[in-house]
């Protein structure tokens, strides 16, 4: 197993480093038997992510051997980065149209709209399930949790008391 580091709170833009990589070939049998460096190849994909290799040669062992060493970094791919940037835009404009609607209401500028009850709810619902829609699903207290859905659900509940609140001024 290879272990890469990184910080996942900054969740869509992680990346995640290894390590230096090295191997040694033992070459022959018995009293003959040597440790030899040998050069350390990276091959395959994964998806949703861009590796990068870098190789770096070992300056403390002798220059007539060719060893090197290999760090590996990870970072999210374009593709899954691209759509996950999409949501983030869906649930800004969320909040955004439901302030849009609630608050010209609750100024008595717009006639008040029963069924809008529905859509400020579904609106509420819809964030986690969102959230959660997000390739690589970010880990709880990410950054993405403490700068936007957090802000989302702030912004739709205080639509949805303006919403109220028009209800309420309304009266029958």
């Amino acid at each position: 197993m290879i272990q890469a580091h990184g910080d996942p709170g900054n969740w869509p833009f992680d990346s995640y480093r290894s390590e230096p990589i090295s191997a040694d070939v033992f070459v022959g049998e018995g009293a003959e038997r040597k440790r030899v460096p040998a050069l350390v190849q990276v091959t395959g994909s994964m998806d949703g992510w861009d590796a990068t290799v870098k190789r770096n040669s070992d300056a403390s062992e002798a220059a007539s051997h060719n060893t090197s060493n290999v760090v590996v970094t990870l970072q999210r791919a374009k593709g899954p980065l691209i759509f996950d940037l999409g949501i983030i835009l869906v649930l800004i404009s969320l909040p955004t149209l439901a302030l849009v609607v609630a608050i010209p209401m609750a100024m008595g500028r717009r006639k008040f709209v029963p069924p809008f009850a529905t859509w400020y709810a579904a609106n509420l619902f819809a964030i986690v399930p969102l959230r959660n829609f997000l390739p690589g699903v970010p880990p709880p207290g990410s950054m993405i949790d403490q700068a936007l859905v957090q802000w989302v659900l702030l912004a739709l509940a205080t639509a949805m008391a303006l919403y109220i609140y028009s209800y309420i001024r309304q009266g029958d």
